[in-house]
């Protein structure tokens, strides 16, 4: 899978000691479309900002059942025609944290349930929202600018720079 970009702490404005090394986490993310052509983005009412469904991938679990698993624990949805659409490596500094995104687009199979979310997710206020391709642009464009805390700033260009890339393959 081909590596679309690596952002660093000045990518987001931040300027700090760059960390002697970092830890790995490897997580998985999808670009998933249902029937209407809308995707799915979690909306963290907390702090206002949305993001991709996805998460962590677990010791010995491979990237795909990852995401199958995230995905059925974020959005409630089962997804085919899974596809690779590129991945996103993250070096924040202030976490010491190498972050691999790995970003697939993929197509809702069956009906949409109710997420089950993680403690974390609980927390965070997340919440489910299907928007158009376009609107999920514009609206991670929109925030890109005000979001404050510093993961979720990385977040948001990770995960407009996935929406950019799902809009050429699947048109806009």
């Amino acid at each position: 899978m081909e590596v679309l970009k690596i952002i660093r702490d000045a990518d987001i404005g931040v300027a700090g000691p760059i960390p002697a090394a970092y830890r790995e986490r490897i997580a998985a993310r999808a670009v998933v479309f249902d029937a209407n052509g809308e995707i799915a983005l979690q909306h963290m009412t907390k702090q206002d900002y949305h993001k991709l469904p996805g998460g962590g991938v677990e010791e010995g679990e491979s990237v795909e059942a990852g995401l199958a698993r995230e995905l059925a624990e974020e959005i409630g949805c089962t997804v085919g025609n899974v596809r690779e659409l590129g991945i996103i490596e993250e070096f924040r500094d202030e976490r010491e944290l190498h972050h691999i995104s790995y970003c697939f687009a993929a197509d809702v199979t069956g009906e949409k349930s109710a997420p089950n979310p993680d403690e974390g997710e609980v927390a965070a206020g997340a919440e489910v929202v299907w928007l158009g391709l376009e609107d999920a642009i514009r609206t991670l464009e929109e925030e890109g600018a005000r979001v404050g805390e510093y993961s979720a700033k990385f977040m948001s260009l990770r995960d407009l720079t996935f929406l950019r890339e799902a809009r050429k393959t699947h048109g806009g």
